[in-house]
């Protein structure tokens, strides 16, 4: 039986095969994903928003980013080297002679394929007097010739060559190992063990360890757990959180500890330039010791939060660590939301414990909203705006325009814009117009209904109900754009009102009379007319008191129309007389009901129909939904004072704002390009009666632009639920029967076993 042999690689030909593999495993998937992206599509994007968002501190931080970071060509450069050395090695492979070659007698004599025994034996015999060692000839070679010859002339050595390709027959099995033979030699025993060691019991588990005790301590969302706890106990221990309770729970958080995280850090210059921001900020809440609001790293972190606020100038050390601040604040801030909603499912599902209030919530949305645009919670949301400063805000809140909103910036006529904006020039009005016409205009639409039930639109107590939000994204430009085509028609609609009020317009008040006197007037005009609607005489009655010849031509036509309706009311009912004397017969009455029913019963089955295909669809789109992968990025946000690049999400969800409760969990809008389809589901209240909610869509980057759209709820009393189905009933007489023939067949079956025997 042939045995097994493992041998290394002495030449170290496998052992190039090995490593170009590996090399081509790690060189291929790391171009892949590490090859910087084209920075020439980058410049090109960025030169795109420059008109928009040429001013804000992301924009101008990111072009200083892109001159001056190296790593894109160090990237580079370390991903062609890994190819040099893979080429490279396939070369050396390709050059690479082949050491297995199979056995061929005819080869190793020199003869051609199917030669003669006699010319076999000739060959045999010149070659054995060139290379026979007796005559100075190489022994190796010789006995390369004999087997030769013995495997074409001996009968068993040609069958085992034919057989097994060996004339000695089959041979033990021969694994190679592609590693070179020096590993395992005697005189590098020591390094290599040294070698296996240090990789395999040293920086392996340093580098797993590493990995594992760094990822145990952050969530999903890349925030650490001891955050989220002590989010957890503050928004337990007090569920009605104001705005500045918030910031000193948000500023708390230990991604603001350098002994948590490395990217934070405590400077000795923080002694002198910390104390001076608190004395121009105010009152801060400075002197208050309850941990870890009274820590360096947390008094720190509020001061920056609330100079970024108030816009204040900060030193260039400080301005480093306020922008870290800043670019935390709002993934910590979606924690706290999300910490909420957890506490309120767990107080509405088990009690015992008062859940976060609505104002709570609602707070941490609108607190990243100020972080985003850098703006305290009472300033104007026009100051979102480039070049609008404080000052100028008395151009907007005059007894002319009253404009106090985006919304009422936008709905302005050009003209009067323009003439409110008369302090800025021509330039900076257009760059004004710019960045408003980008900012979002959102339309909801709302659909409630309950799924997966016979009657979708009647909702009992204690149903899931589904209430799905359809969001269309549209920029403020359009909206310009439908006002001007839309002042046109106004303008014309508005001089026709003008003529057709002109008789109107003359019995007007003067400016300069009085304003009681026109009161008045109206007054007396009003009961003036009261007295002549009860003056006039019924139709009825014929002739005037001095007969002139209006008053009969009004009561000949008076007379005349009661005339004709007398008539058309006297034909009505001799028609439906005729109807009904007509319908009278049982006959036509059956075929009356059996219509009416045929046609019920189509109206049902095609309503049936139509709320199958709904269904279907609806479940089509929750299953694509699923399945899709969407991304995340969708319109760069314009924020002046922020330091990343932001994009414009939003939170959907509906509340009882009388009871100051969330009765669905916040949504995070995170994919909203054009359109977007939400589902929020919710059960419904356990009493019957009408409710009123909310569905409310809040930004997470601009201020002003929340909507809230009423949703009414008439909830039904739920169905009762059947204990006895007649599909279940089985009557008794169908028991007895089957009892019978049960009986029946047993008594036969007894008379057949007796006849056989």
């Amino acid at each position: 039986m042939a045995g097994q042999q493992f041998q290394y690689d002495d030449s170290g030909n496998t052992f190039f095969y090995f490593l170009t593999s590996f090399v081509g495993l790690i060189v291929i998937p790391a171009t892949y994903y590490l090859w910087p992206r084209d920075q020439n599509a980058e410049q090109l994007r960025l030169k795109s928003l420059r008109r928009v968002h040429g001013r804000c501190l992301w924009y101008r931080l990111r072009l200083m980013k892109s001159q001056q970071s190296i790593v894109p060509t160090l990237k580079k450069a370390a991903l062609l080297f890994g190819w040099a050395v893979f080429l490279l090695l396939a070369y050396k492979v390709s050059k690479l002679d082949r050491e297995y070659q199979e056995y061929n007698p005819y080869e190793v004599l020199n003869l051609d394929p199917g030669a003669s025994l006699s010319e076999i034996k000739k060959q045999y015999r010149v070659l054995s007097l060139k290379f026979h060692p007796d005559k100075g000839g190489d022994e190796a070679t010789f006995m390369r010739i004999a087997k030769a010859y013995a495997a074409l002339t001996n009968e068993q050595s040609r069958q085992n060559w034919e057989t097994y390709g060996n004339p000695d027959g089959p041979g033990a099995t021969s694994f190679g190992i592609a590693l070179p033979a020096w590993i395992v030699d005697q005189k590098n025993s020591m390094l290599v063990l040294l070698v296996y060691g240090l990789a395999f019991m040293v920086i392996l588990p340093v580098v797993v360890g590493t990995w594992w005790y760094r990822s145990i301590r952050y969530s999903g969302d890349q925030i650490l757990i001891n955050t989220t706890q002590l989010f957890m106990h503050f928004m337990y221990k007090t569920p009605n959180m104001n705005m500045k309770r918030l910031a000193m729970v948000l500023t708390a958080a230990f991604e603001f500890d350098p002994r948590s995280n490395k990217e934070a850090t405590i400077r000795p210059t923080d002694n002198i330039e910390v104390p001076q921001l608190i004395r121009e900020l105010g009152n801060i809440n400075v002197k208050k010791k309850e941990p870890p609001f009274c820590y360096p790293y947390s008094l720190k972190a509020r001061v920056l939060v609330l100079a970024h606020l108030a816009r204040m100038d900060v030193s260039e050390e400080l301005e480093e660590d306020q922008r870290f601040v800043v670019r935390k604040s709002p993934a910590l801030l979606q924690e706290m939301i999300n910490v909420g909603c957890q506490l309120t499912m767990m107080a509405n599902s088990r009690g015992g414990f008062h859940a976060p209030r609505l104002v709570t919530i609602e707070n941490c949305m609108k607190l990243t909203q100020m972080i985003v645009q850098g703006l305290q919670e009472s300033k104007s949301p026009l100051l979102q705006l480039p070049h609008f400063e404080e000052e100028h805000l008395r151009y907007c809140i005059s007894k002319k325009y009253k404009v106090r909103s985006l919304q009422d910036l936008v709905s302005l006529k050009d003209s009067d814009r323009r003439s409110m904006l008369r302090f800025l020039g021509e330039e900076k009005y257009d760059e004004v117009m710019a960045v408003l016409g980008s900012f979002p205009h959102i339309t909801m639409d709302t659909k409630l209904q309950v799924l997966d039930d016979e009657d979708s639109n009647n909702i009992t107590a204690g149903s899931i109900v589904t209430v799905t939000v359809t969001l269309t994204r549209k920029r403020m430009a359009e909206v310009f754009e439908k006002e001007q085509e839309s002042t046109p028609c106004l303008a014309e609609e508005a001089a026709t009102t003008e003529e057709a009020q002109g008789d109107a317009s003359k019995s007007k008040t003067k400016v300069w009379q009085n304003k009681s006197k026109g009161a008045k007037k109206t007054a007396k005009s009003k009961k003036k007319k009261l007295t002549k609607k009860k003056a006039t005489p019924a139709p009825a009655k014929t002739k005037q008191a001095n007969g002139n010849v209006a008053g009969n031509e009004v009561v000949a036509a008076s007379t005349a129309a009661a005339k004709e309706e007398d008539e058309e009311a006297s034909d009505k009912g001799s028609e439906s007389d005729e109807g009904e004397a007509n319908k009278d017969s049982p006959s036509e009455r059956d075929e009356d009901s059996d219509k009416q029913s045929d046609t019920e019963v189509d109206e049902m089955a095609g309503d049936d129909e139509e709320e199958w295909e709904a269904l279907q669809q609806s479940i089509q789109r929750r299953e694509r939904a699923l399945l899709e992968t969407k991304s995340k990025v969708t319109h760069p946000v314009y924020s002046l004072y922020f330091p990343e690049e932001k994009q414009e999400w939003w939170w959907l969800y509906i509340a009882d704002r009388r009871d100051q409760t969330l009765v669905s969990m916040p949504y995070h809008v995170c994919t909203l390009k054009d359109t977007e389809e939400v589902e929020l589901k919710f059960p419904a209240p356990s009493k019957t009666g009408n409710y009123q909610y909310s569905v409310i869509l809040r930004s997470d980057s601009y201020l002003g632009l929340d909507q809230i759209k009423p949703l009414k709820l008439e909830v039904h009393e739920a169905k009762a639920m059947l204990d006895n189905h007649p599909q279940w009933d089985i009557p008794d007489t169908e028991e007895e029967d089957e009892e019978q023939e049960d009986s029946d067949g047993i008594e036969e079956s007894e008379d057949d076993d007796e006849d056989n025997d």
